[in-house]
Formats: structure tokens, C-alpha cells, sequence
């Protein structure tokens, strides 16, 4: 895949930050005391793999103005080598905004993690294009690949319309585009006709579309493979079919991919992918990773994909370091891998577990 030469940042991803609050030790929330908060968001998870491996990373996004959660996810951002971009926006009053709160435990063993997510009041559902000079983003500064996420842009009209602005920009510019579809049924709940009309445009000018099959079905229309019970290599046939109707009809696209997942017990998973590059499928099968938290993989498989993409790697290590990538990042207490260098991530691909001296 070509990308853009001589361009500032290597990836751009537009995102509402918040923080997730998970109790130790893999305690349900209704019986702990003592939490762990960390700043989040599954853009900024993507985004994490190239910047903690050295490439330039930029966030845009919002911040409720003299927040001290705000401050804490600047910190945060700043610590994983991302730059930040966005306008500070007044609380109002103490019903007015705030940044997103996600609650959720780890789970462990035969218990299912839970999570509950509060956004009430969310100060990224109003992310505009007026606040960012998108001419100098793209045009003067310049992105090689722009990732962008089904959660932000069915969070409101808002940023529906963010979205669609940043896609139509990006693609004037040669920025390379990946869309994550990321369906939420209550993000969809009376806006269906609307939502289905905005992921449809900017899937008409993506170069990387990803998705689950519920995705493809519920955002684009796109039928899924059948039913093929809980064996989820039995399926992989009905993925790849997928995959080529979701081909036929947006052309543009040159990738598509998913991940597989099988749960064995909460701390055990069956992780595989399915991608198509061109003409050329890469099918991992699913193989069996340990996992201490499973928030965060699929945004790792991702995060992977494109660090190998935008190094120029051949599309066998794409898919490869993508799923390195999210297995590593089921091993980290934050919903985000922290790869130390390329090494860590291939030595998960190649099942070296031995000890590094």
C-alpha cells in the first residue's frame, strides 16, 4: 500500500477520551473497594502500538476546560508519546459536560467480565470540524493513515458530521484511510437511516475496512456468513465470503479484516484473524493466548495492522503483528498494549515465552 511521503504524522485518530475505573485483582465492581483508573479510548488503544514504537502519533479530541480528569488524560496521552490537539469546552454548570466514565471488571475464570459505561454529558459528542484547520492537518502537516472509529462517529450528529469532514479531507489529501465499523446498538437506537447513510459514504472512501460480521450486517447491510455454531474456525469459509460481497461493494478498499475469537474461559481465548489484501488472504487460525484482560485486543489487532502497514512490510507480517499485537495487549492491565519494542510483539507471534536477558 502506498502511503503519503514526507508527511508530519504517521497516524491521526479523532477520539473522545475518558477514563476506565477497573477493580484490582480482578474483583466484580459491586464488591470492591479499591479501583485502578486509567485514561482511555479504543482510538487512542489503536494508536498506541506505533507511538510507543516510535512513530508520531496525533489525537484530536475535546477537553472540558479546567478539568482535573482532563489533565490527567493529557498526562496520560503525553506519556504515550502522543501529540493532542482540541478545543477546551466549560463544564457549564455541575450537570454540564464531563468526560465519559467506563466501569468495568476484568472478570476471571468461569465469570464473565462486566462493564457499564456512563456518558451522560460527554464532552466529546461535541467534536466539530469548525474547531480543527483540517487544510492544515492534511494538507500542510500531513497523515499517512487516518484511523477512524464507529463509536465516534455514531456518538452524535455532531460528530457524524466530524467524521464524514475528516474522511472527505483526508482523502483530497492522499491520507490512507482506516474505518473500524465498531456497531453499538444504543449509539444506533432512532438514528438507523441516517447512521447507515454516514458509515456508507465514508466506507466508500476507506482503504481499510474492518469489522466483525454483526458490523458489516448492521452498519453497511453487507450479509454475514451463516451460523456455524460455537467452532469459530468452522467459520472462517463463511468469513471469507463475507469479505468478498463487502469487496464488491466498496471497491475503493484494498484491506478488510477481522479478528476471531473463541472464549475458552475468561483467561483463556481461541485468537485468530481473516484478512484480504488485494487479492491475497491471510487466515490465521485461532490459537489458544492467556489473557488477564480481554478489553483492548481487538484494538490491538488493529493497532498492529497498521504499525506494519505504514513500516511497508509485506501483508503476511500485517496480519501477523496484528494479531501479535492484540494478544500482547490482553496481557496489560490497561485496555492498551505497551510493546517495548518490535521484538516483544514477534516474540508473542513466534510462542517465545522464555525469559529475555
Amino acid at each position: 500500500m502506498k502511503l503519503r511521503e514526507n508527511s508530519k504524522y504517521a497516524m491521526l485518530v479523532p477520539t473522545s477520551m475518558g477514563v476506565r475505573i477497573t477493580p484490582l485483582n480482578g474483583q466484580p465492581v459491586h464488591s470492591s473497594e479499591y479501583f485502578r483508573m486509567q485514561a482511555t479510548s479504543a482510538e487512542t488503544n489503536v494508536a498506541s502500538v506505533s507511538s510507543y514504537l516510535g512513530l508520531p502519533v496525533k489525537v484530536l479530541t475535546t477537553f472540558v476546560k479546567g478539568s482535573p480528569i482532563a489533565q490527567f488524560i493529557k498526562a496520560n496521552l503525553r506519556a504515550r508519546h502522543m501529540e493532542y490537539e482540541g478545543p477546551e469546552v466549560p463544564q457549564g454548570n455541575p450537570w454540564g459536560y464531563r468526560h465519559q466514565f467506563n466501569i468495568a471488571d476484568s472478570g476471571f475464570g468461569t465469570r464473565g467480565p462486566r462493564v457499564q459505561n456512563d456518558r451522560a454529558g460527554e464532552v466529546g459528542r461535541t467534536l466539530n470540524v469548525k474547531d480543527f484547520d483540517l487544510e492544515r492537518i492534511f494538507g500542510t502537516e500531513g497523515v499517512q493513515i487516518m484511523h477512524l472509529s464507529g463509536l465516534i462517529a455514531a456518538l452524535s450528529p455532531e460528530t457524524s458530521q466530524f467524521c464524514l469532514e475528516l474522511a472527505r479531507a483526508a482523502k483530497k489529501h492522499g491520507t490512507r484511510i482506516s474505518f473500524d465499523l465498531n456497531y453499538r446498538a444504543t449509539f444506533w437506537k432512532g438514528r438507523e437511516q441516517e447512521l447507515r447513510e454516514t458509515f456508507t459514504e465514508i466506507a466508500s472512501v476507506t482503504d481499510i475496512l474492518i469489522g466483525n460480521e454483526e458490523d458489516f450486517q448492521l452498519c453497511l447491510g453487507i450479509k454475514g456468513p451463516e451460523a456455524g455454531g460455537k467452532d469459530i474456525e468452522a467459520q472462517i469459509d463463511g468469513f471469507k465470503e463475507m469479505m468478498g460481497r463487502v469487496k464488491q461493494a466498496f471497491p475503493n478498499a484494498s484491506v478488510f479484516t477481522t479478528t476471531l475469537r473463541e472464549v475458552v474461559s475468561v483467561n483463556e481465548h481461541l485468537w485468530g484473524a481473516v484478512m484480504l489484501a488485494g487479492e491475497q488472504w491471510e487466515v490465521i487460525k485461532p490459537r489458544p493466548i492467556q489473557v488477564l484482560d480481554r478489553i483492548g485486543g481487538g484494538d490491538g489487532f488493529v493497532g498492529g495492522m497498521l504499525y506494519a502497514i505504514l513500516k511497508g512490510w509485506e501483508p503476511e507480517k500485517w496480519a501477523q503483528f496484528g494479531w501479535a499485537s492484540g494478544a500482547l495487549a490482553t496481557t496489560f492491565e490497561t485496555d492498551y498494549g505497551q510493546p517495548a519494542d518490535e521484538d516483544m510483539i514477534w516474540s508473542i507471534w513466534s510462542g517465545n515465552a522464555r525469559v529475555k536477558r
